[in-house]
């Protein structure tokens, strides 16, 4: 419950979200019916913007339309078009709309449109990308959405590719985000919930589920986790993630987090609760399993005897990626006799030039390896790639002609790199990653005790951990037997949603 205790002084604050915007520029007043007095209420309030933009139209000398907007912040070629046209022509035909229900019904052919008195909303809105229309003789100022943001084209993840499934990924605009996945679930069930957060960003954040199927417990537990943050800016989910997961300071992720509409589509269908973050092209889900974390869309696109074997295959190498390593150090540390004497005969020959102990040298080469990781991923992609196989290859094999390092732990080393890459969640996969070296010191310090001791510890974790009230290892823990066939393997299709099969008495006559 740490995340109440984190939260539990913000709920003033966060009743009046709506208003947060009064935070930057103290602004408490309404616009009066003198256009030049509005206009200085907006310079005063946006003092050192130089990218706002005033456009002024005058009818017989005089102003009769003042347009406000930011330079960056919308389409200037449809304010042209759509906006600012219609008014010179209402001007030369001597057509001038006498009131500002008569501007947005004669006048303005575009978008959205919004009507307020109150500064505060009208600054609200520019910064959200509308353009102000202030009246002479008017207290209302009309605002229209004309978003001119650059957006990114939509293309398939990076991190979560594929071979075959929908090509398609989030971006960062909350709009199209939420659109991806309207088109997969047409139905009034979808449910999308908007809030503000960030006391200086004032991030749009969209809650998505589906009524009926999620438990409104659940939902009510996501609003209020999300409404006791207090944060100056939000610039990507990861920073909601760590707010609202239950134990921040555990390895294992408890937020599912992708960049897959037909990801989210599907956790949706299982009654799970989508957080989707203004500028981010990762969307939150929880609450989230540990087997969650194994599972790739993939795996229900191909046939279920395939998605099967790869799962088990999954289970195999995410064990060798926490225990190899350390099943080595203490083996040949402690416990020589567990390993047939030719082995131990071959291991101690390789060994016989190297300075360190199995530990150490296990630990300088994993140390080596995420270092040669980490640099692939930040170089330039033309090449990082070459550079982390080169440069494991030139090291790793100068490495043991040098002696510092035998040949066994080379390969040990770079089968657990492999086991890692296994993993479908990155999420998941940096827990694991990092569970590696504690585990190795218990090998080399304690040899098989220690990595009894240390699965033992990692069990009661994982068995105790929670997911926003779900146990993280359910349904292995507690059992939940009809739940379990689709995590030992992957259920058919129609027998996990009990849809009646095709392949009816009468079809297999035929």
């Amino acid at each position: 419950m740490g995340w109440l205790t984190r939260g539990k002084n913000t709920y003033i604050k966060n009743r009046n979200m709506k208003s947060a915007y009064l935070a930057d520029s103290d602004i408490s007043t309404d616009f009066t019916s003198e256009i030049e007095q509005n206009e200085a209420i907006l310079k005063e309030t946006f003092q050192h913007c130089s990218d706002l933009e005033y456009r002024r139209i005058e009818v017989n000398h005089s102003l009769q339309w003042l347009i406000v907007y930011i330079d960056s912040l919308i389409d200037k070629k449809m304010l042209d078009e759509h906006v600012i046209k219609p008014m010179q022509t209402s001007q030369k035909r001597d057509e001038l709309p006498k009131e500002e229900v008569d501007l947005k019904n004669k006048l303005i052919s575009i978008g959205n449109t919004r009507s307020s008195s109150k500064v505060s909303d009208t600054v609200r809105n520019l910064l959200e990308g509308h353009a102000a229309i202030l009246t002479a003789g008017s207290s209302t100022v009309l605002t229209v959405s004309i978003p001119g943001l650059v957006k990114r084209s939509l293309e398939e993840p990076s991190s979560e590719q594929v071979l075959r499934g929908p090509r398609d990924g989030f971006i960062e605009q909350l709009s199209t985000n939420v659109s991806l996945i309207r088109a997969r679930l047409k139905t009034p069930k979808l449910k999308v919930e908007y809030i503000t957060l960030g006391e200086h960003s004032h991030t749009r954040i969209a809650i998505s589920y589906l009524s009926g199927i999620v438990q409104e417990s659940l939902v009510d537990e996501v609003r209020t986790r999300l409404m006791s943050i207090q944060l100056d800016g939000i610039l990507d989910s990861g920073y909601i993630e760590e707010y609202i997961e239950d134990q921040p300071y555990s390895p294992f992720p408890q937020v599912h987090s992708t960049e897959r509409p037909d990801v989210v589509v599907a956790e949706l269908l299982e009654g799970k609760v989508a957080i989707l973050v203004d500028t981010s092209p990762f969307v939150l889900i929880v609450p989230m399993t540990f087997w969650t974390g194994l599972q790739a869309s993939e795996d229900y696109y191909n046939r279920w005897p395939i998605a099967t074997f790869v799962r088990w295959i999954r289970f195999l190498f995410i064990n060798l990626a926490i225990f190899a390593p350390p099943l080595y150090v203490a083996i040949t540390t402690f416990h020589q006799e567990m390993i047939p004497t030719n082995l131990v005969l071959s291991i101690a020959a390789a060994r016989e030039a190297v300075p360190f102990p199995a530990m150490v040298e296990a630990l300088l080469i994993e140390i080596i390896f995420e270092a040669l990781r980490e640099a692939g991923i930040r170089l330039p992609k033309q090449i990082g790639p070459t550079i982390s196989i080169v440069g494991g290859l030139v090291i790793g094999q100068a490495a043991v002609q040098a002696g510092f390092i035998s040949a066994p732990v080379v390969i040990i080393v770079s089968i657990t790199g492999i086991a890692a890459f296994t993993i479908p969640r990155y999420s998941l996969a940096n827990g694991i990653r990092l569970l590696r070296f504690p585990m190795l010191f218990l090998a080399g310090f304690l040899g098989l005790y220690g990595i009894v001791l240390g699965f033992l510890g990692i069990m009661l974790h994982v068995t105790s951990l929670r997911s926003f009230g779900v146990l993280y290892f359910s349904p292995v823990t507690p059992l939940n037997v009809s739940a379990l066939k689709d995590v030992i393997i992957r259920q058919q299709i129609w027998a996990k949603f009990r849809v009646k099969s095709r392949r009816t008495k009468e079809g297999g006559e035929r």
